[in-house]
């Protein structure tokens, strides 16, 4: 009797390579010519929350942080899928603010969504169920969990999918 393989999907952020690219880019901003009369211009991260919070003293130079952010997390290898980017806000006393929520886990919306998108394409014995923020897929066949796979990395959920515990 042949035992079901499995595997996990989930997203997830590695918050030190995301706090290394925080830190590239408050350096270069510290650096460029076009931030050099900047009354306020910093970039930080706040880990706990899984927020990145850019502020500046005008709008154009707070588009210019976002672009600069982005650079570096792309650099670094961080999924630019997996930010949450906030409009940017005026605040008191001609400062800006954006906030930049960081998608550490997937949301039951998107769990609904991989599972409905893994039920509406028919696999032979494949079963998809929603554990927490995490989405099991079960097969007796693991061709069929490798074709689910390639399958899923071809969708846009708004999310980088990463697979794991595959058993």
């Amino acid at each position: 009797m042949s035992k079901d393989a499995s595997f996990d999907i989930t997203t997830s952020v590695d918050l030190q390579e995301v706090d290394n690219a925080v830190n590239q880019a408050s350096k270069e901003v510290a650096q460029r010519y076009d931030f050099k009369d900047a009354k306020l211009a910093t970039v930080e991260l706040k880990r706990t929350e899984g927020l990145i919070k850019l502020s500046s003293d005008s709008d154009m130079r707070l588009r210019a942080m976002w672009d600069i952010l982005q650079a570096k997390l792309i650099k670094r290898g961080v999924p630019v899928k997996n930010l949450d980017a906030g409009e940017p806000t005026p605040g008191g006393g001609d400062t800006w603010h954006r906030d930049i929520k960081l998608k550490q886990a997937l949301d039951g919306d998107t769990c609904k969504k991989v599972v409905a998108a893994i039920k509406e394409q028919n696999f032979k014995k494949v079963q998809a169920s929603i554990q927490g923020d995490t989405v099991r897929v079960v097969s007796p066949s693991r061709d069929e969990l490798q074709t689910v796979m390639m399958f899923l990395r071809g969708e846009d959920f708004d999310v980088q999918l990463s697979f794991g515990n595959y058993r």
